[in-house]
């Protein structure tokens, strides 16, 4: 590869070109007319203006980002996470346009993009998923026969979806008919499918998921676990690896697993497996995110292996140079997402200027970030503006150094979620080890 189209903005946008510089790679930014002076389109070698602000006509608009990499010589285009990077169609037309699509084939995208089919297919392979329909729900009849079958509470699900959109719970007839309707728009809406799905609603569960590398040699290895339990509303608000849940004998069969999931897909480029972890310490297949995750940098920490630079690597038909007995794990890593928004008032997002910024540092602090002093906070796009990272030799160390750093971070101009992140690492539940996935609402939001 000689020049790498980055399909995307923000923190991920300049993650990518750091990695390209260091490949001796050049690089394309794209970007919408609001965001002319952000980060990725100084760092990067060439800029294109791909349209408006809104992101439906400037970073979903396949057709003007596949002439900016044709004007501008690219062979290859890296999607991030988020925008186009689970689109198969925008896949499809790079393999047309001759253009390298870093990620899985196109093909994979479609079969694991849907949820249901997804788990169907890891079903056969022998890897264990959650209870619920075999594909999508045509009715509420349907549905209602299948919930009393496996039994309630249960929860509806886009089949297209992620991100923590279209899923409601229900606890009764009454309540899976009231949601069944609403489910279908909201997933309609978000990801212009509304197939749904449903599957039995695992009581307090923790949240974890398996990296995997795959080359397209049919070489798969895993990295390791996340813990992803600590959510608001289905969305990841902290993230560690090693998780407290997980033995070694179960990091073991859970990476086993995922790799099989992988093989069956087969799937190439990075890639993560997500799981439901009960109280019995019995694991389920959730889904397979065909992308690089936003929590990428603990598994990078704590693994000491560039996921970005392999990810390009295996794009460019390179051999995966780790095999699974080559990992080797160092210490714990914690990171917290600096949102734009105010907790106090229900998390609204607050875009504006970054009148001020003082990013914290030291020994096994990493700041992944897009921001800087006098930059605009737009507010069409996600209101993540930041991620601290912190890798301890211990547990405690990690959340030592993650309070010392969200002490020290500063950004004014915009109100930010710091505080809230600040009580969640210093809770006497958080810090023992002992939370699921109902934390945040349990714990911090009364």
């Amino acid at each position: 590869m000689n020049k790498i189209l980055i399909a995307n903005r923000g923190e991920i946008a300049v993650r990518i070109i750091r990695a390209c510089k260091e490949m001796n790679i050049k690089t394309v930014a794209v970007y919408s007319e609001i965001d002319k002076n952000a980060m990725h389109t100084k760092l990067a070698d060439e800029a294109v203006c791909i349209g408006p602000a809104a992101s439906s006509k400037s970073y979903l608009n396949i057709k003007n980002i596949i002439e900016a990499a044709r004007i501008t010589g690219a062979d290859s285009i890296h999607p991030g996470f988020g925008f186009l990077s689970e689109n198969s169609q925008f896949a499809k037309i790079c393999e047309e346009s001759n253009i390298k699509f870093i990620g899985p084939n196109y093909k994979v995208i479609d079969l694991l993009g849907n949820k249901s089919n997804a788990k169907k297919m890891v079903k056969e392979a022998g890897v264990r998923v959650i209870e619920g329909s075999e594909g999508s729900i045509e009715g509420i009849e349907d549905a209602i026969k299948i919930a009393n079958k496996i039994g309630y509470p249960v929860l509806l699900k886009a089949a297209a979806g992620g991100g923590g959109k279209g899923i409601r719970i229900a606890n009764n007839d009454d309540e899976l008919r009231e949601n069944f309707e609403i489910v279908k728009q909201e997933s309609k809406i978000s990801f212009n499918s509304d197939e749904i799905y449903l599957e039995k609603f695992i009581k307090n569960p923790r949240h974890v998921e398996i990296q995997i590398l795959a080359d397209e040699k049919g070489n798969v290895i895993h990295l390791g676990e996340r813990d992803c339990s600590i959510q608001r509303r289905h969305q990841k608000v902290i993230e560690e690896t090693p998780s407290t849940a997980v033995s070694e004998e179960l990091r073991d069969k859970m990476g086993e697993a995922a790799v099989k999931a992988a093989k069956v897909a087969g799937y190439t480029s990075c890639g993560t497996v997500e799981f439901l972890v009960d109280e019995d310490k019995n694991f389920y297949f959730m889904e397979m995110n065909t992308r690089i995750q936003v929590e990428h940098p603990i598994t990078e920490m704590r693994t000491g292996i560039d996921i970005v630079k392999e990810q390009i690597r295996i794009a460019g038909g390179e051999t995966l140079k780790y095999k699974q007995e080559d990992i080797e794990y160092r210490g714990h890593v914690i990171e917290c997402r600096i949102n734009a928004e105010n907790p106090s008032k229900n998390f609204m997002p607050c875009p504006g200027k970054i009148n001020g910024i003082m990013f914290p540092g030291g020994n096994g602090v990493r700041i992944d970030s897009a921001i800087y002093e006098g930059c605009i906070i737009p507010p069409n796009y996600d209101s993540m503006i930041a991620k601290v990272i912190t890798h301890g030799s211990s547990r405690n160390e990690a959340i030592a150094k993650m309070k010392r750093a969200l002490e020290e971070l500063v950004i004014d101009g915009v109100d930010t979620n710091r505080d809230f992140l600040f009580d969640i690492i210093k809770n006497f539940n958080f810090i023992r080890g002992n939370f699921d996935t109902s934390f945040v609402e349990k714990e911090m939001i009364n």
